[in-house]
């Protein structure tokens, strides 16, 4: 008995159905879960999980930070570069900030929960912390001395030209001095909160400052990650934290260098990426091998 073709169709369609369904909803997951049993990838297939005396402390694929309880770097710990994803390095909420080269001007509210800064402020903030920190050069262009974006608001009588009439140092409030005191012969005043500048017709300044050209502490110390989750900092980064590290855990610099080397990974397929270093897995060796004082 031939079927209408209406029902023919019908049982063509529920046949697909289960046969695609046999095959990417049970054979093809099952498959993937066999090969991740195989000898030298079980422990990716779990997660890259790392344990230290017997408990897990974190994954080899996702950052975490080394600070106390007030949110303060821990000295004798290699830092980790920062994170946007949630309160830090959360799985549940990897982003980026969205925050790009034109942030350069802080939203500096009435109430101060409100405020929010813009990148370069972030930039200049943590670069700052991180020079007194392991004493080095915490100095970048565009930054005031107090780790705020140095940018001026320029008024002048013709909107883009003409005699200036105004600057305004957009980052900085009371009871800050501004970062410089003139500005083409106009004197420079701090910003009031809840003002925009930019909307009242100030032409957005940067200030390049004496700054040198490539600053002693790197770019990813500075500046998270796509993802929010890079477990990796570069090798410049460690470098300036060796000799902090060692201090606080009374060891030779030379042997905490060789450490860092050690857990050094090279570019991926040899031309892809930069160099990094794992600071979980470098820290790890490190309480074996140097247990802080």
């Amino acid at each position: 008995m031939r079927l209408p073709n209406w029902l023919a169709q019908h049982l063509a369609a529920l046949r697909a159905l289960l046969v695609f369904t046999v095959l990417l909803g049970l054979a093809y997951p099952l498959a993937l879960v066999a090969v991740g049993r195989l000898p030298g990838l079980h422990d990716k297939a779990d997660g890259s999980l790392l344990t230290a005396n017997g408990r897990t402390v974190g994954s080899a694929l996702i950052g975490q930070s080394f600070t106390d309880a007030d949110g303060n770097p821990v000295p004798r710990y290699f830092q980790s570069r920062p994170s946007a994803a949630g309160d830090g390095y959360d799985p549940t909420s990897t982003a980026a900030s969205n925050l790009g080269p034109e942030s350069v001007v802080d939203t500096i509210a009435t109430n101060p929960d409100d405020s929010t800064q813009s990148l370069l402020t972030q930039v200049c903030e943590r670069s700052k912390a991180i020079g007194e920190l392991d004493g080095v050069d915490g100095r970048r262009p565009y930054c005031t001395t107090d780790g705020v974006g140095a940018v001026l608001a320029v008024f002048r009588a013709d909107g883009l030209t003409g005699r200036i009439t105004r600057v305004v140092s957009v980052n900085q409030v009371a009871p800050a001095t501004p970062f410089v005191t003139s500005y083409q012969g106009a004197p420079v005043e701090l910003a009031k909160p809840g003002e925009d500048y930019v909307a009242a017709g100030g032409l957005i300044t940067p200030i390049r400052g004496d700054a040198p050209e490539k600053p002693a502490v790197p770019a990813d110390a500075v500046t998270a990650s796509a993802s929010g989750l890079d477990p990796h900092i570069s090798p410049a980064y460690a470098e300036i934290q060796v000799a902090r590290v060692a201090r606080e855990r009374g060891a030779d610099p030379a042997a905490v260098r060789r450490l860092v080397d050690e857990h050094t990974t090279g570019r991926s397929l040899g031309f892809m990426g930069a160099p990094g270093v794992n600071v979980l897995e470098l820290n790890l060796a490190l309480d074996r091998k140097f247990p802080a004082r």
